[in-house]
């Protein structure tokens, strides 16, 4: 399966791992490159440049392949500026595959030297974002591709509130540089859909949090397989409006919590206790899926196993060829009609 994105990357299979604080490390990088996809290492699980240098050469004793280093530029109480721009030197200092951006474009967040900076040290740079016009500007200032995340993503999704059904289409007929669809992919036709739409490739992270490599608890996987679809929230609207974001996560006491606090008018003080990566930290590795939030998408009601990351990514790829082929066969019958509806 080749495709420009599988071109830039070296990877061999269209499929990216999204950031996931806490989650994506080493070992869940390594299996995914190894896999024939594009591990993710997560700069924010660390603490320092020295901490994100000692993981990206632990993630290359476990792998050869190419893999993606997260950048998340957001203001942060544990993740200042400073230390993002020292991430980011880093990963041009060890001369990764790529970076993928996902906040504010690096231009304006870290500065303008930085997206050069990547390109004099060979590193990709990738930018996730939520709009149109935002793709856009990340191929004004240099971005190598883009990821268009529609508002079905867990995480950070736009409060535009547009699908990844319509957002790729929309981006691929405005940029030139390779598109990722992400918001709502999770299986094989999830990606046929992708690329049926134009897209190169896609990302995803909630269902790569689904597998037996992700290392987290197996009562946070039993709480992923019975979820569906509507069984995640939109919230922190108030808190991140000057963003145009908002926040997707699992709906659970912590959210409900959330909700409340922001209907009486709270503020980051009072939300912060309820929201912390910390609390999210301790919930990955106990268990306990009520208390802490988890940034988990629409895509959740499309898991329906734990599997392997290797056999997650093998089944992916044959079942997207079976879509897309039976997706050709519908187009034409054999006296070059289109056929009737139910008729294949």
């Amino acid at each position: 399966m080749k495709t420009r994105m599988t071109d830039l990357f070296g990877c061999r299979y269209p499929i990216q791992c999204g950031g996931m604080l806490w989650i994506a490390e080493p070992s869940l990088a390594a299996a995914i490159s190894n896999a024939g996809a594009l591990g993710n290492l997560t700069s924010g699980n660390y603490n320092s440049a020295d901490d994100l240098r000692a993981a990206i050469d632990d993630t290359r004793r476990l792998t050869d392949k190419p893999f993606i280093v997260n950048i998340t530029t957001m203001p942060s109480i544990r993740l200042p500026v400073e230390l993002l721009q020292d991430f980011f030197r880093v990963c041009c200092e060890k001369k990764v595959t790529a970076l993928e951006i996902a906040g504010a474009p690096v231009d304006r967040f870290l500065g303008p030297e930085f997206i050069p900076m990547a390109k004099e040290a060979g590193v990709k740079v990738l930018h996730k974002v939520g709009t149109v016009k935002h793709a856009v500007h990340a191929q004004k200032v240099g971005y190598d591709a883009v990821t268009i995340a529609g508002f079905e993503e867990g995480g950070f999704p736009h409060m535009d509130n547009v699908s990844t059904l319509v957002l790729v289409p929309r981006v691929v007929s405005e940029v030139d540089i390779p598109v990722l669809a992400a918001g709502g992919m999770a299986n094989g036709r999830s990606l046929a859909a992708a690329l049926s739409l134009g897209a190169d490739g896609i990302m995803m992270a909630t269902r790569f949090l689904a597998t037996r490599e992700s290392g987290v608890h197996a009562n946070i996987h039993k709480v992923l397989m019975e979820k569906k679809e509507n069984d995640t929230s939109l919230n922190l609207q108030s808190l991140l409006s000057a963003f145009g974001l908002q926040v997707r996560a699992l709906s659970n006491t912590v959210m409900r919590q959330v909700a409340e606090v922001e209907q009486k008018g709270g503020d980051l003080t009072d939300l912060l206790p309820l929201i912390s990566g910390e609390r999210a930290k301790a919930v990955w590795k106990e268990g306990n899926a009520e208390e802490a939030m988890l940034t988990i998408g629409q895509s959740v009601g499309l898991i329906e196993d734990i599997p392997g990351v290797d056999e997650l990514i093998r089944r992916m790829i044959e079942e997207a060829r079976q879509a897309l082929d039976e997706a050709v066969g519908l187009l034409s019958d054999d006296e070059g009609a289109l056929p009737r509806k139910n008729s294949a």
